[in-house]
């Protein structure tokens, strides 16, 4: 990955994008810190409007794969709820935590 001044791709920047679509990645750099990365558009993305490097979101790809219980925010026992707070299931809450769990 080759770094370039934005002083200097300025005036190149035909050179820089055929080097781009030959599969090389350009990080151009502003005041010496990168500023932005030139990579190569893959053709079926470019036609479809999504950039690359990034997976396209595919909303109800799980759809009939996962469950949820009726009762999945049903409060919890309170002895598995006091191990949450590092308490023993016979260990009574502390007053500051009273009424506030479960």
């Amino acid at each position: 990955m080759d770094r370039v001044p934005l002083s200097e791709a300025d005036g190149h920047m035909a050179e820089l994008i055929e080097r781009v679509e030959n599969g090389e990645e350009i990080v151009i750099l502003r005041d010496g810190k990168p500023a932005v990365k030139l990579v190569p558009v893959a053709e079926n993305a470019q036609s479809e409007g999504i950039p690359t490097g990034k997976p396209p979101i595919r909303f109800g790809f799980a759809k009939g794969q996962i469950r949820i219980a009726d009762d999945f925010d049903a409060p919890l026992p309170d002895d598995l709820l006091k191990s949450f707070y590092g308490l023993a299931p016979d260990e009574e809450w502390p007053d500051q935590w009273k009424g506030t769990p479960g």
